[in-house]
């Protein structure tokens, strides 16, 4: 018999031996290319991606006309001839760009923290890390008071390392049953530290420059004092790149281990990057209270808890939320400022309490 008449209509009574628990032979020919098989896919994909690209583009423009707002606003008649250009990049281009720098790092090491600890209300703030820097700070002015500001960053820096691993191993020493209990860890351990930090700069006659730094503000920020601060856009680099596994290490330890993940690798790098931004900002600008934990749980709110798709956004609502602030500050008493602190230390008390009575009425 040949072979090749072997029947293959669909019609014709079963299958032949040879072909049996097999799928049907195809004809031998190229394969079809996904453009041949998906002629429309093309047209289908592009308006999403375009869709999604617009608002990005137009929160970016936004967030850069602040930015130029800030240039102009002030005291000083920038104006005001050659005198007036030079003051532009003595003051106003370094801190308009310390603005951007501090925004976006400090907005991302918040969404860095929440994720980490799967909490919504932790950030900088609300774990401590910052009194942690102020300690670093005064025990540097203290013990080594000709140190430059590397040094002291470093120092900083380090400290705030060790108060984000003090908050981690606090978490996993205890029982949570509640996510109030998360925030509430971090105020109390920040307190204990501020406390002592008070007492130290009481003893050497120091207070008033810890009340400078918990004071944060970007008065003094000029040319030659604000450089360091691009380290903070390292930083942020870094929160990108790690963004798929601080994601998948947001969902918990098992899952994390699941998918061949090492857990306290990303945990340490994460509570590091976070230490980083912390430290150094305190060095350079101090304290920006609630900046971490507004504007991540508002772009949270309105898309989801992917860390890569919300990075963007949230960068953008740190720089926005920050330099507005400091505009307010600016002109709400001119010639005099009012500290960018204050002005973010009521927005964000207003969000929190916001968080805090949607998340009681769901419950």
């Amino acid at each position: 018999m040949n072979v090749n008449s072997t029947p293959t209509d669909p019609g014709g009574g079963g299958t032949p031996a040879r072909e049996s628990g097999r799928s049907r032979v195809r004809p031998v020919g190229p394969r079809p290319s996904i453009a041949t098989a998906l002629p429309d896919a093309g047209d289908e994909i592009a308006p999403e991606k375009r869709a999604k690209i617009w608002p990005l583009a137009l929160a970016t423009l936004a967030v850069a006309a602040l930015l130029a707002l800030s240039l102009f606003v002030g005291v000083y008649d920038i104006t005001d001839g050659e005198l007036g250009a030079e003051m532009m990049w003595i003051t106003r281009v370094p801190r308009t760009v310390a603005l951007m720098l501090a925004g976006a790092a400090m907005a991302a090491s918040g969404l860095v923290m929440q994720m980490l600890t799967q909490n919504r209300f932790v950030d900088a703030t609300t774990s401590g890390t910052t009194e942690w820097a102020s300690l670093g700070l005064l025990l540097t002015a203290i013990v080594a008071p000709s140190v430059g500001i590397v040094g002291r960053m470093v120092v900083s820096s380090l400290f705030a390392f060790v108060g984000a691993m003090a908050f981690m191993l606090i978490l996993r020493r205890i029982v949570i049953r509640s996510t109030l209990v998360v925030p509430l860890i971090g105020i109390m351990l920040g307190a204990v530290v501020s406390a002592l930090t008070t007492f130290l700069a009481v003893q050497f006659n120091l207070l008033q420059m810890v009340g400078t730094w918990f004071m944060g503000s970007f008065t003094s920020v000029v040319r030659g004092r604000y450089e360091v601060l691009w380290i903070v856009a390292i930083v942020t680099l870094l929160v990108f790149l790690l963004a798929d596994r601080i994601t998948v290490a947001g969902l918990g330890r098992e899952v994390a281990t699941s998918v061949g993940m090492r857990y306290e690798t990303i945990l340490i790098a994460g509570t590091a990057l976070v230490a980083v931004a912390a430290g150094v900002t305190t060095v350079v600008v101090g304290f920006l209270p609630f900046l971490g934990l507004v504007v991540p749980n508002v772009v949270a709110t309105l898309r989801g808890d992917n860390v890569r798709s919300n990075l963007p956004w949230v960068c953008l609502g740190g720089i926005a939320l920050v330099t507005v602030c400091d505009i307010i500050g600016r002109v709400v008493r001119m010639p005099f400022e009012v500290p960018v602190s204050m002005v973010l230390g009521m927005v964000g008390a207003v969000v929190f309490i916001t968080i805090l009575m949607r998340g009681r009425s769901r419950a």
